[in-house]
């Protein structure tokens, strides 16, 4: 016997509208996702302040709409070297992440901060 599947109530589809951002965050299907992977090497002096200006921008960042995952590393040998790894449904919502508060102040900042940037996109394929 088959059992019919189970009603939605207003409220159930109301708190589900209503659900923190991070909870309805975008997941790629299939290779839709784009991954960016930055390295980041402090001027010298600026390890701190670089390192405390990344981490102001994690929170943020995982919050919006898109993120998948936003990671930031630091080296283990090169004192002064960070990695973020970024993960976003598309590359869409990317380049909104660029019209953030966050990133824009991110943006006035970095030239105090930083000796050099390399960044490359990837996209996973196994």
């Amino acid at each position: 016997m088959r059992v019919p599947p189970k009603k939605r109530t207003r409220k159930a589809v109301r708190s589900a509208a209503s659900a923190p951002r991070a909870a309805r965050t975008l997941r790629p299907s299939g290779r839709a996702g784009v991954t960016l992977v930055v390295a980041l090497r402090a001027r010298p002096g600026q390890e701190a302040a670089l390192e405390k200006e990344l981490r102001a921008l994690v929170g943020p960042t995982r919050a919006e709409r898109g993120c998948i995952a936003y990671d930031l590393h630091v080296s283990s040998d090169q004192p002064g070297l960070f990695l973020l790894r970024e993960i976003w449904a598309s590359l869409k919502y990317h380049q909104r992440h660029w019209e953030t508060p966050h990133m824009q102040r991110w943006g006035q900042r970095k030239g105090t901060l930083l000796a050099s940037r390399e960044a490359s996109f990837w996209k996973k394929i196994a």
